[in-house]
């Protein structure tokens, strides 16, 4: 847990709300014995919460990144999720480059608007997206 809330806080990404359980729903790829980068879920019925996606500095510009996404994508439809919402400060040109569509704050159905992510860790100006799955 340590590794991964040292990972997300060098990349600028909240950590505060992480926990084991939460963990259970992440990803990650290693290099060696190191996490070079992880990708999480929060799952509600019908639909899910990509949360920091996050690649190492050393490792980025590898593909590792859409691995994590693709992973993500395909564990989500194992649990029966259709969609798959996601906030993010600077990272929407990556997302709309593998489907995601900027959506508006008040189009987030009430599950995701009830999530810490949501509603406090990231900031409102935080542009909201999402994609079928």
């Amino acid at each position: 847990m340590e590794a991964a809330t040292a990972l997300l806080r060098a990349a600028g990404l909240p950590a505060d709300d992480l926990s084991v359980e939460l963990l259970e729903n992440f990803l990650v790829a290693t290099s060696g014995t190191a996490i070079v980068g992880m990708i999480g879920l929060e799952p509600f019925q019908g639909i899910g919460l990509l949360r920091s996606l996050v690649v190492g500095p050393g490792t980025r510009g590898r593909g590792v990144g859409r691995l994590l996404v693709a992973g993500l994508e395909a564990r989500a439809r194992r649990l029966g999720l259709s969609e798959l919402w996601l906030l993010t400060i600077d990272a929407d040109p990556y997302f709309s480059r593998l489907g995601y569509r900027v959506q508006d704050r008040g189009r987030a159905p009430e599950a995701i608007r009830g999530t810490a992510e949501f509603s406090t860790l990231c900031p409102g100006d935080a542009v909201l997206m999402m994609k079928m799955v």
